[in-house]
This record gives structure tokens, sequence and C-alpha cells, in this order.
């Protein structure tokens, strides 16, 4: 196994655990005996904890914000209704556990400067997403949108399906209408 190998089977282990049980309560042993990568390799790879949550999020972020944005170009005709339903049906995935950013800062607050920046940047990619959709000079409406996704998101955290992103749509094509 080369490091790139390494480094996908540690990735891909980490991100399972991560998300599903939470960045603190996952030790790097069990990451290690997951991906079948020994302790000195991990460590060459991953100096450090963080470092393995940054790049965990780093490469969700890549695949999550594409995924985001084929859905909204794929929607053209409509694509805030696109967006919501794209939302609808991460919501509705059985491993659906929030969003993993949000999760990642409220383990670890802004103690991780490395993990904080990940945290940003995936937050400003979202919301330049929203801005697109507002339209020009809507920096009003970008920061409803805004609000309306992540409160989405946290609400169907608590209670997961679908529901959620749907209201969330029906309030967003209000404010849409009424901002015309």
């Amino acid at each position: 196994m080369d490091d790139e190998e390494a480094r996908t089977r540690l990735l891909d282990v980490a991100e399972a655990l991560f998300y599903a049980e939470g960045i603190q309560a996952v030790g790097m042993d069990r990451i290690r005996t997951g991906s079948g990568v020994p302790l000195k390799r991990l460590y060459r790879i991953f100096p450090a904890k963080e470092a393995l949550v940054t790049a965990y999020l780093e490469r969700r972020d890549g695949r999550w914000m594409t995924s985001l944005r084929e859905a909204v170009a794929a929607g053209s005709a409509d694509p805030v209704a696109a967006l919501f339903d794209w939302l609808a049906e991460w919501f509705s995935e059985p491993d659906f556990r929030g969003c993993a950013f949000l999760n990642a800062f409220g383990e670890l607050s802004a103690a991780h400067a490395g993990v904080l920046d990940v945290v940003r940047r995936h937050k400003a990619e979202l919301r330049a997403l929203l801005a697109d959709l507002a339209g020009p000079d809507r920096e009003d409406l970008t920061d409803q949108l805004l609000i309306l996704v992540e409160g989405a998101t946290v609400v169907a955290a608590l209670n997961p399906g679908p529901e959620p992103a749907r209201r969330a749509r029906e309030v967003a094509e209000r404010l849409i209408r009424s901002n015309v």
C-alpha cells in the first residue's frame, strides 16, 4: 500500500467514524485499526489528529459542494427549488447527522485553527452559491437563504427527513416573490 492509498483509507474511516460518532469520541487507534494502516504511517501522513480532521473536512467540503452545485445547475429552471430538493434528499439519507462542519465546530470550537478555517471556508462557499442564486446586490436575500439552509439543516439533524427542507423551500419562495 502506497501513501496515497493509505491516506484514502484513513480518510474513509475517519469520515465514517467522525460523522457518525463525533470527532472527540473517536481515537486515532480506532482509525488505524479500521483502515489497516500501521500507526507509524498514519502519523507520518497525519502528524496530529487535527491534521486528519482538517483533511476529512476539506475532502467532504469538495464532495458536498460539487454535488450541491450540480443539483442547482441541473435545476436551472428553478435553482432555488433544486437546492432545497437536494437538501431534502440529503436530510433523508439513513446516516444523516446534520452538518459535519457545524458538528466539528461545535465539538472543537475555535481552539483548533485549522478546523475553524475549513469550516469558515465551507460556509463562505455555500454563501457564495446562495449569492449567485439571490442575484446581484442581494446581500439581504443571500443572508436569508443562508439562514434558511442552515436552520433547516439543524432542524433535520434533530428530526431527520425531508420536511425541514420542504418548509424552508416554501419560505424561500415567499421571500423571493416578495423581493422581486
